[in-house]
Order: C-alpha cells, then structure tokens, then sequence
C-alpha cells in the first residue's frame, strides 16, 4: 500500500499563488502516475492534473495554463503550483496514487480563494 501526505494548503487572495506538495511513502516503485483531484462543496469530486511514471501530464481544462504539476522521484512527491487562483478554485485538494490494481487517496487539503 502505498500512503500519501498533502501539505500547502490554505487562504489565498485572487491572482495569487499556493503550492501544494504530496509525499508518498510505502510501496512507491509500484506507483504509475500521481494527481491531485479536488472537490468543492456540493460538487463532485474531479481531476485537476495528473503525472505519469514516465512525465507525461494531464490537465483539467479549467486549470491549464494556471496550474503546473511536478514529480521529483528522488523526494516521492509530487507538486501542483497553483497561479492566478480565482475563486472557482476554492475546494479541498487531493492526492491520489494509481498502481495496476489499487488506488490510494490522501486526507486532503483545503484551499480557499477569497478576497
């Protein structure tokens, strides 16, 4: 199993910045792509950006150009920089892990956006 650790997290003004980290720990080589999803209240859960094992990224299109994920293997984290916020972001942010046969979720992380 592997288990995941999200951090960076918080208020921010519209335009502005935050940088969320995940750090995985257990059965990492096992792990063939890392994202972050978020939720807002009342709404479903989503992708927001994910990374492979191999670099390849994908991005929600609301998030394109905003948003930057980044694995560093040596640390077993991964990043999503996050600019020019607006509101619509406000959610709770999630890691996820994918391997073959399982799936791991982290505790979760609230950002909100908000003058």
């Amino acid at each position: 199993q592997v288990q995941l650790v999200e951090s960076g997290g918080g208020l921010v003004q519209p335009g502005g910045s935050l940088r969320l980290s995940c750090a995985a720990s257990g059965r990492i080589f096992a792990i063939i792509t890392m994202g972050w999803y978020r939720q807002a209240s009342g709404k479903e859960r989503e992708l927001v950006a994910s990374v492979a094992s191999v670099g390849t990224t994908n991005y929600a299109n609301s998030v394109k150009g905003r948003f930057t994920i980044s694995r560093d293997n040596a640390k077993n984290t991964v990043y999503l920089q996050m600019n020019s916020l607006k509101p619509e972001d406000t959610a709770v942010y999630y890691c996820h892990a994918r391997g073959t046969t399982w799936s791991s979720w982290g505790q979760g992380t609230q950002v909100t956006v908000s003058s």
